[in-house]
This record gives structure tokens, C-alpha cells and sequence, in this order.
């Protein structure tokens, strides 16, 4: 499947992204789906390609979505012009709170991934390298962690 699909995947990723790093990751993405959740796929209701062509958009639309909201994060939180209320402050300082709580509660192979994703900002390569896993498992690892830290947050009424 992948030698008769990835061009096209990626090709639509990087139609999308318009880089190819963030191309090579939906692609890697999506065909990892399929291998996780291959009933997903239903030939009553279209070809292979135009189903692996509608995931590797809708990913590919996610990434640049989630990089413009992170673009405008960085950019409010370095604008002093633009103050936070006191509110939103408080929280802010609550939900992070929590949020460390659920890291806090991982097991030491996903909290160690997570730390280094996310509070050390780390890309999953170089989790994968600093960890000497290979770059899927890094990401699996990671997206499971935080498949566990969402379902930790629900059960106390924080959603995103």
C-alpha cells in the first residue's frame, strides 16, 4: 500500500503544509493510522486513494492550523501591548497545574517522551535521538501519552 500511496500522500501533505518536514510527518501519520486502524476503511464508500487522500489532507490542514494558533500564542505572549486578564491567569495557573498532575501520573516511558516534547521542546526526532528509539516509536509513545493526559483532564471536567 505505502509503494502504491505515498507520492500521493505526500504529495497532497506538502501541496498543504508547504514544507516538506511537516509533509514527511503527515505521511508517516497517516499510513501509521491505517496500519493501527485498518476497518476504518470502507471500499463501499470509495477507492483506497481517495480515502488516503482525505486523511493526509484533513491532517495536513490540522498541522498548518495548529502552527498558525501556536504563531499566534507566541506572538500575544511576546506582545506586552497586549495584557492578560486576571482571570485568565488564574486559570491558566490551574489547568497547569493539572496538566502536570496527569504528566506526573504517566508511566516513566511516556512522562520521560513528554517532557522532553513538550516542556523541553524537543521535535520527536530529537526524542527519538536523545532516547535511542526509533522516530515512530517516539511519536507513537508520544501520542499515547497525550491520548492518556486528555482522558486524565476529562475525568476532571477540562476539555479542550
Amino acid at each position: 500500500m505505502y509503494e502504491s500511496y505515498a507520492a500521493l500522500v505526500y504529495g497532497l501533505a506538502l501541496r498543504v503544509t508547504r514544507s516538506r518536514e511537516a509533509a514527511e510527518d503527515v505521511t508517516q501519520e497517516v499510513f501509521g493510522f491505517v496500519w493501527e486502524r485498518p476497518l476504518v476503511f470502507d471500499p463501499a464508500k470509495g477507492t483506497m486513494r481517495s480515502f488516503l487522500g482525505l486523511l493526509a489532507h484533513r491532517r495536513a490542514v490540522e498541522v498548518v492550523r495548529r502552527e498558525e494558533r501556536r504563531k499566534r500564542l507566541l506572538q500575544r505572549v511576546h506582545d506586552p501591548a497586549v495584557p492578560d486578564p486576571v482571570e485568565d491567569v488564574v486559570a491558566g495557573a490551574e489547568v497547569s497545574g493539572q496538566v502536570r498532575r496527569a504528566v506526573a501520573g504517566l508511566p516513566g516511558v511516556l512522562r520521560e517522551v513528554i517532557v522532553l516534547a513538550y516542556f523541553k521542546e524537543r521535535t520527536y526526532r530529537q526524542v527519538a535521538a536523545e532516547l535511542g528509539l526509533a522516530e515512530g516509536t517516539a511519536k507513537s509513545r508520544i501520542r499515547t501519552a497525550l491520548r492518556r493526559i486528555a482522558d486524565t483532564l476529562a475525568e476532571e471536567g477540562i476539555t479542550p
